[in-house]
């Protein structure tokens, strides 16, 4: 990866209400992180950066920092972490890590494909895409701003997997190699569930039987009320009789 000159300041503003003032005058709070140096607070200019993420594949940058002031003419350095807003989407703030160009570093890299899987194009498959990025460990100017992985011959029910991807010169992908990066699946079929219903004349029939049954039973419940009331007024009457 070929890295891009950008121009820092050092910050002194690190209330809340400041970065907030510094951020409407232009400026995009950052700090730089390093081995060789203690961390450092920074301001960039908000379009400048803006501009360097919109023409970069990826928000992994490799910037030759050259900050105002600053003993080192320039200081070579990774887009560690970008925070934006969540509505406008504007940069808030800006994590650089400090490397050395003939160090290793390890970087994610986002994963994108090329061509038309065969198991779409043919079959009516879906295309998965399972694992967005990879880690890859190489010296900052092999750094690849992606991984293109080619899907033309994928079948349906086929994945590619993480240790089939093949790595740009001088670039290692690092994790478990038996992990699916990529995979076609079967086209899903819409089932159809049919409630069982009955016959219009058996329902009515069940209607029918249940309220028989209703009117058969209130007759009968009517007649033991009234053997039980007879049955109770009895011994009232004798007892009026002896008196």
């Amino acid at each position: 990866m070929k890295s891009v000159a950008l121009k820092a300041y050092p910050r002194t503003k690190v209330q809340r209400a400041e970065v907030t003032k510094l951020r409407h005058q232009g400026r995009v709070p950052a700090t730089i992180y390093g081995r060789k140096a203690a961390p450092q607070n920074l301001e960039v200019d908000s379009r400048e950066f803006s501009d360097l993420l919109h023409h970069s594949v990826s928000e992994n940058l490799l910037v030759d920092l050259a900050v105002d002031s600053d003993a080192r003419a320039q200081r070579l350095a990774l887009v560690q972490d970008v925070q934006h807003h969540p509505l406008s989407g504007k940069v808030l703030h800006v994590d650089f890590h400090e490397i050395s160009p003939d160090e290793n570093v390890t970087v994610l890299v986002p994963v994108e494909t090329t061509g038309e899987a065969a198991g779409v194009k043919n079959g009516g498959g879906v295309l998965e895409h399972i694992l967005h990025k990879v880690k890859v460990r190489c010296l900052p100017k092999n750094l690849p701003e992606q991984i293109l992985v080619d899907v033309s011959s994928l079948e349906i029910g086929k994945s590619i997997h993480l240790g089939e991807l093949k790595a740009p010169e001088g670039v290692e992908i690092m994790g478990d190699k038996h992990i699916s990066v990529l995979a076609v699946a079967a086209p899903r079929a819409e089932e159809e569930v049919v409630a069982p219903t009955a016959a219009a004349g058996e329902v009515e029939m069940t209607k029918e039987k249940k309220v028989e049954g209703e009117e058969a039973a209130a007759p009968a419940k009517a007649d033991a009320k009234a053997g039980d009331k007879k049955a109770e007024a009895k011994p009232e009457a004798k007892a009026e009789k002896k008196k």
